[in-house]
């Protein structure tokens, strides 16, 4: 008996049954279908309502401006707001994916708003062209529309997420179309957007590249009426003679082909599902026609809407939501009267179960090599049920059949139960969003989730992404935003309690996100102590800059210990605060400040001037006066007598007397005392050799210089000014001298008195200048027998080295300088001879 009260609610359309459950009686009160244009987002989504103005109405006890309302699929009000928008006439309003509802006035101004009937800026317009000849017409698609004006041009928004307009070729026909439908671009070769236009006797097809003639016999006379059907295969067409045309999208055969009682055209034209095509006219009967077969007539007494959905189409009308689509081949299995399918007979045996009857068993018997299948049957009926006692029944009869079917997998039950109860959750009045199953499965339940936070059901959106498994970050972020939002009137400590309380049940969650919301929204303090709990320096420190809380973000910075979010605060602050206050803030921490102190050193000396004045440290600005002028010494300009010596020799200046003021810098004051004196020296020098060989040389390479160069007398002078040792200033010219060649001076400066080097300086010249000769004349002034030994050697006399040797009674020293004459049989044989004459002596 349940089979057959299941199977009278069917209408059989050739050997395809549908059904047409309730989905609810509408909430909403004195709403008329026939006086208001109506928007119904797909997938169950909200319903838009405002009264036509193109007609005119009676207004009972309602005001004359009129309304914007937002309905549930249900009829329960979530929003509405007063129209006062202008443009002109509402041409035309529908819902994109993502739930924002669009509205197309006259001309051609585009006014978008969410569902809470709060308008998003900015505005958009279609085009100059559209103001000044009007949109009169409107064809929406999930995200796009096109619009049709009075002088007949085609403007397309192929994308409301990007919101930019485009004009499609012109057709150059002298009337309007008849009715035009649109191909999504997801569907053309091309990529774009190609609209059929339905113009005299044919049909167009129209892109942004051009126009192009449908050709062929499908189409003969003027076209009324056109849809595309959900996938983009198939185009349902009225012709003028009341026919009703299916034909594949390129025109290619007739598939379906029904005679309508009236030529008029009908007034709306959709598909139910991909079986079948549904006409509407106003009193009369809601007409279904199917490939073969007679038609279905469905009766109503009041104005109706058809939503097409994927898998059927959602009937709205005054009182009632309902839901026509195909009967899914498992619940006709199961309740077709007379069937004695696997899965009816698996049903059946639940209900002779519960009733205790043996006939259980026996159907059981009956089907045991098909009861996977039959179970499921079960489950995947259960899946398409909106009645959820049906769902129960059939979901134990399933359970009842999997008991005794062992190779049946065993979490599909778990899952269409999971399933379910989501779909239930959702479907349940208050919330109104009636979903199919394969409405479910093809939104996804991310989405929904995501459509039920920008409804404000944020509890039951937590619930389904804890019981689907999902992460619940988003909701708890999108409940904690609009808390702050809705809670103007709760001081900051109470609303901060109440956040906390939430936003701990989400382990890793951004604090710091919630924070700037509540900035943004004016409540600062709240937004300071919101960021404490946010563990991700990297995302407290932003926020804490953004909100003010500069010494905060330091803080925070320096004790993450990332140098990169030290330097980012430090910018910050530098470009914000005063300098004073700057280097208040870093002198007491140190990894900020020695970070400041590193870049500062590379580009900016004077701003790092600043700050060592600032704290006292006079040490360290003269050493950047010195660093400063080493940099300037490199400039090219700094040779040949440049004026350039006198600032560098001034910022040396400075940095003495800065030196001078600390006691702990007495060499460092006396150094840069001694540089700036030198390079006054070297500067008179170039000027007056005019040869830039003097700046920036040693105090002894100035001397040798100056000597190579026949100057002694300045030479002398800056002997005499840098207290220049004798033993010093007598390498310095004996070396000098030897350079330029000069041994007659070199023998004269060594007769001038003793020299307090010896005569080791004049050998070393004159061996290095490669001069034995001139060698010859200092070696046996040498005093040392080891010096004058080794001189010897260095000049190949082996002879005298020997005797030198001998005489200093070193027998090492014979030793090495028998390495030294190795390849000299004669000489190693001699300091053979007196090393062994050494030996013989000590015995």
């Amino acid at each position: 008996m349940a089979n057959v009260s299941v199977a009278a609610e069917w209408q059989l359309l050739y050997n395809r049954y549908y059904r047409k459950p309730e989905l609810y009686p509408m909430r909403w009160k004195n709403i008329d279908l026939s006086r208001n244009k109506v928007a119904c987002a797909p997938f169950g989504g909200p319903i838009a309502v405002i009264r036509d103005d193109s007609k005119i109405v009676q207004l009972y006890s309602e005001s004359a401006l009129r309304k914007l309302r937002i309905f549930t699929s249900s009829g329960v009000l979530i929003s509405d707001t007063v129209w006062k928008n202008p443009g002109g006439r509402l041409i035309g309003m529908s819902w994109t994916e993502d739930q924002t509802l669009i509205c197309i006035v006259q001309d051609g101004t585009v006014y978008r708003y969410n569902i809470h009937a709060e308008p998003i800026e900015p505005n958009v317009t279609l085009g100059k062209e559209c103001f000044e000849q009007n949109v009169v017409e409107c064809v929406f698609w999930g995200n796009g529309v096109v619009c049709l004006t009075e002088g007949g041009l085609l403007f397309c928004i192929p994308d409301f997420k990007v919101m930019r307009s485009c004009q499609l070729a012109e057709t150059g026909a002298e009337d309007l179309p008849n009715c035009m439908a649109v191909i999504e671009p997801k569907y053309t070769v091309s990529g774009n957007v190609e609209v059929l236009v339905g113009i005299g006797d044919g049909i167009l097809i129209v892109d942004e590249d051009g126009v192009q003639t449908v050709e062929g016999e499908v189409v003969q006379g003027p076209v009324q009426k056109m849809v595309v059907s959900w996938d983009g295969k198939y185009l349902a067409i009225f012709t003028h003679d009341g026919r009703i045309l299916v034909t594949d999208i390129n025109f290619k055969g007739v598939l379906l082909e029904y005679n309508c009682e009236s030529a008029l055209p009908p007034e709306q034209l959709a598909w139910c599902g991909l079986d079948s095509v549904l006409l509407y006219w106003d009193d009369t009967p809601l007409l279904m026609v199917g490939p073969r077969g007679d038609p279905v007539h469905y009766f109503y007494d009041e104005p109706l809407l058809l939503i097409p959905e994927c898998d059927g189409v959602r009937i709205l009308s005054n009182t009632s939501l309902e839901f026509l689509q195909r009967v899914p081949d498992s619940t006709v299995s199961i309740f077709k009267i007379g069937s004695t399918s696997p899965a009816a007979l698996l049903y059946d045996a639940l209900d002779h179960f519960d009733r205790r009857s043996a006939k259980a068993d026996e159907n059981l018997r009956l089907i045991q090599k098909s009861l996977p299948e039959a179970v499921e049957a079960c489950i995947d009926a259960a899946g398409h049920e909106f009645d959820v006692s049906r769902q129960r029944t059939l979901l134990r009869a399933a359970s009842y059949g999997q008991a005794f079917c062992s190779n049946f997998q065993r979490d599909r039950i778990q899952e269409m139960c999971k399933t379910l109860r989501v779909l239930n959750a959702v479907r349940d009045p208050e919330i109104g969003i009636p979903l199919s199953i394969n409405q479910y499965k093809l939104l996804t339940p991310s989405v929904l989730i995501a459509r039920l936070i920008n409804a404000h059901r944020h509890l039951l959106a937590l619930r389904i992404s804890e019981y689907v498994g999902m992460n619940q970050e988003v909701v708890i972020m999108h409940w904690a935003c609009s808390k702050i939002t809705a809670s103007l009137a709760i001081p900051d400590p109470a609303l901060l309690e109440i956040l906390l309380d939430k936003l701990k049940l989400c382990r890793g969650i951004s604090y710091a996100a919630v924070a700037a919301h509540a900035d943004k929204n004016g409540r600062r303090k709240l937004a300071a102590m919101l960021v404490e709990h946010e563990p991700r320096s990297s995302k407290q420190v932003p926020l804490l800059l953004s909100i003010g809380e500069e010494d905060t973000a330091l803080m925070k910075a320096t004790e993450s210990g990332d140098t990169d979010l030290v330097y980012l605060v430090l910018f910050h602050i530098w470009q914000k605060k005063q300098p004073l206050e700057f280097f208040g803030m870093i002198q007491a921490r140190p990894l900020p400040r020695d970070l400041f102190i590193s870049y500062a050193r590379c580009y900016k000396h004077e701003f790092l001037k600043d700050f060592f004045l600032s704290t006292g440290q006079l040490q360290e600005v003269a050493f950047l006066l010195w660093k400063e002028s080493w940099e300037l010494g490199k400039n090219p300009m700094a040779s040949k007598g440049s004026p350039l010596h006198g600032p560098r020799i001034k910022l040396i200046d400075k940095a003495q007397n800065l030196f001078a003021e600390t006691k702990e810098h007495t060499f460092e004051s006396k150094a840069a005392e001694e540089h700036a004196k030198l390079l006054r020296i070297q500067h008179e020098l170039e000027v007056s050799t005019k040869q830039a060989i003097f700046v920036d040389s040693s105090i002894s390479d100035t001397i040798r210089t100056c000597i190579v160069l026949g100057n002694h007398r300045a030479a002398m002078k800056v002997k005499t000014e840098f207290k220049v040792s004798e033993k010093r200033w007598y390498w310095l010219k004996v070396f000098a001298l030897a350079t330029i060649r000069d041994w007659e001076a070199l023998e004269k400066f060594s007769k001038e008195k003793r020299p307090p080097t010896g005569y080791r300086p004049f050998v070393e010249a004159c061996v290095d200048a490669d001069e034995k000769g001139e060698a010859l004349k200092y070696i046996p002034k040498l005093a040392d027998l080891r010096e004058r030994a080794e001189a010897y050697a260095r000049i190949g006399m082996a002879k005298e080295a020997a005797d030198a040797a001998s005489q200093a009674k070193d027998g090492e020293l014979l030793g090495r300088l028998k390495l030294t004459f190795q390849q000299n049989a004669a000489a190693s044989s001699l300091f053979d001879t007196l090393r062994d004459r050494l030996s013989f002596q000590g015995v």
